[in-house]
């Protein structure tokens, strides 16, 4: 039996039977050049199993076919559903590619026919074809967002012989039906979204057809403003934010992609559900993510937490649980129908849950809820909560092998630029895990994928979603390996006093300036968000010393340097704006660290109790008010043993264990 030629078997269009006889090779020979594959190839061609020529800087498939070609690795790649759908979007445009290709032919052969117009409208009965005509817009064209402005413009016969007339196609009688260029007319149409009569998303498409009817002398609709109103009008305002540069609006990777063009979110719940519902989306959702909402105003509610409502049932249970817990707290409800809706919905989230797992499908959408369930009881519920439920870090175990199984991890060290958009399950699960760590006494989960993003000098987006810029976080997660290791008596003192100068000098290259902190508010009243980026970073910056200091063998609260560190955090927090409209919030760890090493007489202590005030009521909710009942029965403690002259250090980790506290502090 004969092994068939490269030419029969190929997939790729460049292979053709040769016209000279072939000479005979070897089966053995033959079967290694049909299998040899280039690893080196743009993942355009690589998702289309086509071979690629490795042309720079787009291969000529990609160009001829008017794709997007990519070298660096991209974000689609690692994920199967992304795949599919990137597929998907390839195939529609060499569909449309095609057919324009063919119109162009069929209108070169027909004299006198114009060429195929975009969503062009009959323009005269005497070229009313049944043809359909549509133009994709290929690399070559002006109206591609890959096109090369930079090129030279291709002129006509005439430019280059000034001295021949060209024709009078305006005078000549037969023309005069077909001016030379058509028109391009743009209709642009604004959707509105509402959730239970509340407006959320506004999106916005144009449509463009092609017409040779000449526009009427004056428009008759009012102009309005572009689609980056937001950017361009308000974060790019000088006087308002006196001079900061614009915001990146499109960050994150959210795991919805881009908003639907839907007039109203289908978020389906059962009668008895729709109060829960509404309390969550407009008295809890504001609370979930505060600097993400100063970094990328409406992203919070539009991209994350709506978009999973309407798909992720799972999701939609944890927030129904989180509203309740919300709803019996703020109101004071007492009785078995409230605790019966929390503990309702929280069984379902978990059963949800566990049936997911168990199937190995919708990882996503599992990660997505998880990730839910353990950060919204950040923002909700008091410390006194008796209710079942199952530890933050169990089920942040079950989201690390979720986060694995996506490879997220590993796909945000395979680009390390910093024009990369991270996944924002990523972000918000490095959140959890790195500060997470420090209540457990253990090394981050992802630690040496943090250690690798500080090396490269990358951003994982925590800074847009937290406040603390990147690097900061990632030395935290460094301190915290430290914290594991000597709780766990893996070095001796001499080898962690050395890691502690070491750690201490990476701190010292990130600091700034002191007359770099100033108040994060313009003179009209809007917030700047790159300063408060920058005085919230100072403030765990201090918090993160602290936490250092304190692992030196025998080291004492009462030491003069950790004194002086605890008087310049309230020296910096003087910059961060208290109140139920302020950020006191977004520094529960940094409030945690400086106040368990707090003396009786310290100011720090006093400054406390000011923000305590300032937040009424919000003070004894989430994640601060737990700090406050955590920092309150660290100081009863601590004081005792200073009155009985023992010396003795209270670690507010050993409280929480012999009080069997699980609290994420973040």
């Amino acid at each position: 039996m004969s092994t068939p030629s490269a030419a029969q078997t190929g997939k790729s269009g460049t292979m053709v039977a040769p016209k000279t006889a072939p000479t005979k090779a070897s089966p053995s020979k033959a079967a290694t050049k049909m299998h040899r594959r280039s690893r080196s190839g743009c993942f355009t061609c690589r998702l289309r199993r086509k071979k690629c020529d490795e042309g720079r800087s787009q291969c000529k498939a990609c160009k001829h076919l008017g794709l997007k070609c990519e070298y660096k690795r991209p974000m689609w790649w690692s994920n199967n559903e992304q795949r599919k759908q990137q597929k998907e979007n390839i195939k529609n445009i060499i569909k449309r590619t095609k057919l324009t290709e063919k119109t162009a032919q069929m209108g070169t052969s027909c004299a006198g026919t114009p060429p195929g117009l975009s969503h062009s409208l009959p323009t005269s009965a005497t070229y009313s074809e049944a043809t359909a005509r549509t133009r994709a817009p290929s690399i070559d064209s002006q109206h591609s967002p890959n096109y090369d402005f930079s090129q030279p413009l291709s002129h006509d016969y005439y430019d280059y012989h000034p001295h021949i007339a060209s024709p009078h196609y305006d005078t000549d009688a037969h023309y005069q039906p077909f001016p030379a260029t058509p028109y391009e007319v743009d209709i642009k149409t604004e959707r509105q979204m509402f959730v239970n009569d509340v407006p959320t998303r506004r999106d916005s498409t144009v449509t463009t057809f092609s017409t040779y009817q000449p526009p009427p002398p004056q428009p008759t609709l009012p102009s309005f403003p572009e689609d980056d109103w937001i950017n361009e009008d308000i974060y790019n305002t000088g006087d308002m934010f006196s001079g900061e540069e614009g915001l990146d609006l499109d960050f994150f990777d959210f795991s919805h992609g881009n908003p639907q063009a839907s007039q109203q979110a289908l978020i389906q719940v059962d009668d008895c559900d729709r109060p829960l519902l509404d309390h969550f989306i407009d008295n809890v959702l504001r609370l979930i993510f505060p600097i993400l909402e100063v970094n990328q105003h409406g992203s919070a509610r539009s991209e994350v937490i709506l978009p999973a409502l309407e798909s992720n049932r799972c999701y939609l249970h944890c927030c129904l649980s989180v509203s309740a817990i919300h709803l019996k707290s703020t109101h004071g409800l007492q009785g078995e129908q409230i605790d019966n809706d929390i503990l309702r919905h929280r069984c379902a989230t978990i059963t949800e849950l566990c049936g997911a797992l168990n199937n190995d499908s919708n990882h996503l959408q599992i990660l997505e809820a998880t990730l839910g369930m353990i950060f919204f009881q950040c923002s909700v519920g008091r410390p006194s909560d008796a209710l079942p439920d199952v530890p933050w870090h169990a089920h942040f175990e079950a989201a690390t092998s979720l986060v694995r199984k996506l490879e997220l991890p590993h796909a945000m060290i395979q680009d390390n630029s910093a024009q990369m958009h991270p996944p924002f399950n990523m972000t918000l699960a490095s959140w959890i895990d790195i500060l997470g760590a420090t209540m457990l006494g253990r090394s981050p989960q992802f630690a040496d994928t943090y250690r690798e993003k500080n090396q490269s000098g990358s951003t994982s987006g925590l800074c847009e979603l937290m406040g603390c810029e990147d690097n900061m976080m990632y030395l935290i997660s460094e301190i915290a390996c430290l914290d594991a290791l000597k709780s766990s008596n893996g070095i001796n003192d001499m080898q962690v006093c050395q890691l502690i100068g070491s750690l201490g000098k990476s701190l010292d290259t990130t600091e700034v300036p002191p007359d770099s902190l100033e108040w994060p508010y313009s003179s009209t009243g809007a917030i700047r968000p790159r300063q408060l980026s920058r005085n919230m970073t100072a403030i765990f910056r201090i918090a993160a010393r602290i936490y250092l200091c304190s692992l030196v063998p025998h080291a004492s609260k009462e030491d003069p340097t950790m004194q002086s560190l605890i008087d310049r955090f309230v020296g910096i927090l003087r910059f961060i704006r208290p109140g139920p409209d302020g950020f006191d919030r977004s520094i529960v760890w940094p409030l945690l660290i400086a106040g368990s090493q707090s003396t009786g007489g310290s100011i720090f202590r006093q400054a406390l109790r000011d923000r305590i005030a300032s937040l009424g009521e919000d003070a004894e909710f989430g994640s601060f008010g737990r700090m406050v009942r955590l920092l309150q029965e660290v100081w009863c403690r601590s004081d005792e043993a200073d009155r009985a002259g023992s010396g003795q250090n209270v670690h507010w980790r050993d409280v929480m264990q012999q009080k069997g506290w699980d609290f994420l502090l973040i």
